[in-house]
C-alpha cells in the first residue's frame, strides 16, 4: 500500500494534467484521477512490468476516461481517438492533422475486419467486446490490433511523421 502512496505522490500531477487535457473538466479529472489509483491498487499484482509504471497508470486513466465517455455518452472527435490509439507515450505525443489523415488513409488499406477492430479499440472497447463483435477470439483481436498499430507506427516513423 505504501508503494501506491509513493506512486500517487510521484505521478498525480502528471496524470491530472493528462486527464484535464482530455476532459477539460476539473471535477471529472479529479474523479478519474482517484479512480485511476483505486484501479491501480486493485490490479497492481497483475502489473507485468512490460511498460513503465507511469505508462501503465496513464493507460488506466485513459481507459477510465473512455469508459466515462461511453457511459455518459459524451462526444469526442474520432481524430482524437485515433491519436490516442496510435500514441506510444500517451501523455506527450501530439499529432498533427496531417498525421491523423495519414493514419486514416493507412487504415483504409486494411480489410474491413481490421478496420472494425482498430476503430473499436480506438473508441475504447475491450478486446472481449471486439472479439465478440468481429466473431473472432480475443487473442486474435489482440494480435490484429498489435500488428496494425505496429504497421502504422513503422510507416509513420519511416516517413518522418513521428
Amino acid at each position: 500500500m505504501k508503494h501506491i502512496e509513493h506512486l500517487y505522490i510521484l505521478y498525480k500531477q502528471d496524470i491530472y494534467r493528462y486527464l484535464m487535457g482530455l476532459t477539460h473538466d476539473s471535477d471529472l479529472s479529479e474523479d478519474l484521477l482517484s479512480e485511476t489509483f483505486i484501479n491501480a491498487i486493485a490490479s497492481i499484482s497483475r502489473f507485468k512490468g512490460e511498460s513503465s509504471i507511469k505508462t501503465w497508470l496513464f493507460s488506466i486513466a485513459r481507459n477510465l476516461w473512455l469508459q466515462s465517455i461511453r457511459r455518459d455518452k459524451h462526444t469526442i472527435e474520432y481524430n482524437d481517438l485515433l491519436e490516442l490509439y496510435v500514441s506510444d507515450s500517451i501523455a506527450e505525443n501530439l499529432f498533427t492533422k496531417e498525421i491523423i489523415q495519414k493514419i486514416k488513409r493507412l487504415l483504409l488499406e486494411k480489410d474491413l475486419r481490421t478496420q472494425k477492430i482498430v476503430n473499436m479499440r480506438a473508441e475504447g472497447y475491450s478486446f472481449g467486446e471486439i472479439a465478440q463483435a468481429a466473431n473472432i477470439s480475443e487473442s486474435s483481436a489482440r494480435v490484429i490490433d498489435f500488428r496494425t498499430k505496429k504497421w502504422i507506427k513503422t510507416i509513420l516513423k519511416k516517413e518522418g511523421l513521428i
